[in-house]
């Protein structure tokens, strides 16, 4: 066995693992009753998003419950919440109105088989050419969505829910200075509930947001001809849902690889994804990714770290929906509302925006955080955001890299020698052209490449139209000091752009 394979296995162990805390009472504690507050927070989100893609409330609360636990067995990101988001929702929202539910479920079937054969292909590995800056952004807009998407609960409702809100949001700040035994939002949940219960103060609940379930999912098989022209129907939707799901995911398991300091497998973690939304689609669901908010409050708030409270976050969704419908309907959205609160405070990287941070930090860092926070909230996708986020990245890059090329002319006994330092591609090689005496340079020239690498075409093709221009003159010129890498390159391409 190699050492890069020992290596590899250590950095991706799970730490602690799940019979670390199955072995710790207390830790163990803490996983369960961490999987209880995201189990609570789940209900009002995933009924809420089954409004928004034009489906019955059940079908967003069986689909966060088999998510949830599928991907505590399948995932690559241990403590990572996976459930019905807003994200898939507004992608795949046409469907359903326009087409009815079975197209709509083909269609979560089908972008959970896309997900599968982009985790097989690696599509996890794109993620390195995310930029911080770009991911900065990414959980800024988050943060804002999670906040802002607590408004309609703060509007046009009676005056009591705002105290409530404050009492709830005041026992998650002072509670972890008590105890960290308990999660704080499980206190906050349980503290304005028995405000609420014991006064009777009439509030919004979580039972006005829909009816919730009676009864186990069953086997859905959606009755679609399987013909080419549904494939045609559906193809589009199912692969938005697969590229937005992927990239939520794989962004929210790299935030939290940050946040515990551990790896994850994101390859794993991509195709499981996928697995989890066919089975959603298999039981009616509506198919879903990893949600930050839930996650948030599973590994930071809770303080989580294992697929045990992932895996009692579904199962307890599904008992408190079926078993213990009635309770959890009592529960005030005002407790609910100040743990999403907590959770968009929590996750928004406020050193980011600091003044002695934008002072030190380069302008166009900023401007490609700010670029993905405006695209996310102006398009409500968070893949067009982080898509964006990352050209523009890449533009501003292109523009600081092509102005690291140098070119020094010194002429000696008969001979023009140019030195050329820096990186040539297609940006800094368009202009390379120009920087040549051609008319007044002597019959040899050397041009010295040692202190630079060829990248691309375009960069053959300018070093073969600078020989042309030389050749038009009577002038030799021989080009030396390339790198074995840029030699090979060179050699296969030169000569054959006529």
């Amino acid at each position: 066995m190699s050492a890069t394979t020992v290596d590899d296995r250590a950095r991706y162990r799970a730490n602690p693992s799940v019979l670390t805390a199955l072995k710790s009472p207390r830790m163990l504690t803490r996983e369960v009753l961490a999987g209880l507050v995201v189990g609570l927070a789940l209900i009002p989100e995933a009924i809420a998003f089954s409004v928004i893609a034009g489906v019955d409330p059940k079908v967003g609360l069986f689909s966060s419950f088999i998510m949830a636990v599928s991907i505590a067995f399948l995932g690559g990101r241990p403590a990572m919440v996976t459930a019905a988001t807003g994200a898939v929702a507004l992608v795949i929202a046409p469907v359903a109105p326009t087409y009815g539910l079975d197209y709509f479920i083909a269609t979560v079937i089908l972008a959970g088989v896309f997900q599968v054969i982009l985790g097989v292909l690696g599509v996890a590995k794109l993620m390195r050419f995310i930029p911080r800056s770009v991911m900065v952004g990414f959980v800024n807009a988050l943060a804002i969505f999670v906040f802002s998407s607590q408004f309609p609960q703060l509007i046009d409702v009676p005056w009591l829910v705002y105290p409530l809100v404050a009492l709830g949001i005041a026992v998650m700040i002072v509670m972890p200075r008590i105890t960290k035994v308990i999660p704080a939002p499980l206190v906050s949940v349980v503290i304005v509930t028995g405000v609420v219960l014991a006064f009777a103060i009439t509030v919004p609940t979580v039972g006005d947001q829909g009816e919730l379930p009676e009864s186990l999912p069953s086997l859905f098989v959606p009755d679609v001809p399987l013909t080419w022209e549904t494939f045609s129907i559906i193809a589009p939707f199912a692969l938005g849902v697969a590229l937005v799901g992927l990239m939520e995911s794989l962004l929210t398991a790299k935030l939290v690889d940050e946040i515990t300091d551990t790896h994850s497998r994101k390859g794993r973690e991509a195709w499981a994804q996928g697995v989890a939304n066919i089975l959603s689609g298999a039981f009616g669901g509506m198919g879903g990714c990893a949600v930050i908010g839930q996650t948030m409050i599973n590994v930071k708030e809770s303080g989580a770290r294992t697929r045990i409270s992932t895996f009692c976050a579904g199962v307890f969704l599904f008992l408190l929906v079926v078993v213990f419908g009635d309770f959890v309907a009592t529960i005030p959205m005002a407790a609910l509302v100040a743990v999403m609160i907590m959770v968009a405070i929590g996750a928004f990287d406020w050193h980011s925006v600091r003044p002695s941070t934008l002072k030190r930090m380069p302008k166009s860092e900023t401007f490609v955080m700010v670029s993905t926070v405006v695209l996310v909230l102006l398009t409500h996708n968070l893949a067009i955001g982080v898509v964006g986020g990352v050209l523009v990245a890449s533009v501003l890059f292109v523009r600081r890299v092509a102005h690291f090329v140098n070119v020094t002319r010194t002429v000696t006994d008969g001979v023009a020698r140019y030195v050329v330092e820096g990186e040539l591609f297609f940006a800094s090689s368009n202009d390379l052209t120009t920087l040549f005496s051609y008319v007044d340079d002597p019959a040899r020239v050397v041009i010295d490449l040692t202190g630079s690498h060829v990248w691309d075409a375009s960069t053959v093709a300018a070093l073969d139209a600078i020989e042309t221009k030389y050749a038009a003159h009577g002038k030799t010129v021989e080009i030396v000091g390339m790198n074995d890498a840029s030699g090979t390159f060179h050699g296969r391409l030169s000569g054959r752009f006529d």
